[in-house]
C-alpha cells in the first residue's frame, strides 16, 4: 500500500524558515524513504559554511559525481543505479552508509539552488522508480516553498502581486500542469487524460513557452504563486 504524500506537503508549507525546513523536514523525509542518512541543502548556505567544504568538494562535486551532475543538468531526481555501475560508485564514494544514494533539485525561476538528498546502506535495498516520482512531488513543492519564502515582497513583508497570467493555458493544460503537481510522469499523465505520451511532452513545451519557465518545478511554483489553482481533474474532453 502506498503510504500517502500529503503529511510531507503540509509540513513544508508550514515551515517558517529554511533551518526549520532542515530541523524538522529532513527527519520525516528520511523516515518516508526509509534512508540512513538526509539531508536538504541550498548552496548559497553552503559557500559560506567552511563545516560543508567536503560536501562541496565531493558529494556535489559536478566533476566527479554523476548523480550531482544529472541533477544539476536535468533539474529531476535521480539514483546511482541510473547512471553509473555499483563497481565505479564504490570508487566515487566509498563510504558504506552511501551504498545507494538519490537526490533531486531544489528550484528558484529556473536555477538550481539546493538538492534533497538520501543515502541507503549496503543492506539496505536500492532506490526504485517509486522512490524517485515520490522525491519528484516533493521537489516540486520545495521548489514551490522556496520560491516563495525568498521572493522579495514576502522577505519586505508585502504582498505579492506577481504578473504571471495563469489564464493563458488551456483547461487541458491546466489539468497536465495538475498532474504534474502531482508527481505523475508524462506516460502517467497520457494514461489518465487519455492522449498519447508524445502529446503530455509537447503540451509541457507550449506550457513552459507560455509561461516563460525552463522546469516543471518552475511551472508549479510560478502556479502556486499566483495563488491559481488548476481546476479538479474530470473526464477527458476530445477538445484538447
Amino acid at each position: 500500500m502506498t503510504i500517502s504524500l500529503s503529511p510531507l506537503f503540509e509540513a513544508i508549507h508550514q515551515a517558517t524558515d529554511e533551518d526549520s525546513l532542515r530541523s524538522h523536514l529532513a527527519p520525516k523525509l528520511g523516515e518516508y524513504f526509509a534512508a540512513k542518512r538526509s539531508g536538504i541543502f541550498f548552496f548559497d548556505q553552503l559557500l559560506t559554511d567552511p563545516r560543508f567544504q567536503p560536501v562541496l568538494n565531493l558529494a556535489l562535486s559536478l566533476e566527479h559525481n554523476p548523480v550531482a551532475r544529472y541533477v544539476a543538468e536535468r533539474h529531476t531526481p535521480i539514483h546511482e543505479g541510473l547512471v553509473t555501475r555499483p563497481k565505479a560508485w564504490k570508487l566515487i564514494c566509498p563510504r558504506p552508509d552511501h551504498w545507494h544514494v538519490m537526490a533531486g533539485p531544489i528550484v528558484s525561476r529556473g536555477q538550481l539552488i539546493g538538492t534533497v538528498g538520501f543515502t541507503r546502506e549496503q543492506s539496505m535495498p536500492a532506490f526504485n522508480t517509486q522512490n524517485l516520482a515520490d522525491l519528484s512531488a516533493v521537489c516540486l513543492h520545495l521548489s514551490d516553498w522556496v520560491s516563495t519564502v525568498r521572493s522579495p515582497s514576502v522577505s519586505a513583508g508585502k504582498s505579492q502581486h506577481p504578473s504571471f497570467k495563469a489564464d493563458c493555458l488551456t483547461p487541458r493544460e491546466l489539468q497536465i500542469a495538475e498532474l504534474v503537481a502531482l508527481g505523475r510522469t508524462n506516460a502517467e499523465i497520457g494514461t489518465e487524460l487519455w492522449i498519447t505520451e508524445n502529446s503530455v511532452k509537447q503540451a509541457l513545451k507550449r506550457m513552459f513557452r507560455k509561461l516563460e519557465v525552463s522546469s516543471r518545478a518552475e511551472m508549479v511554483a510560478q502556479l502556486s504563486a499566483t495563488k491559481y489553482h488548476v481546476p479538479s481533474l474530470k473526464l477527458p474532453n476530445p477538445d484538447y
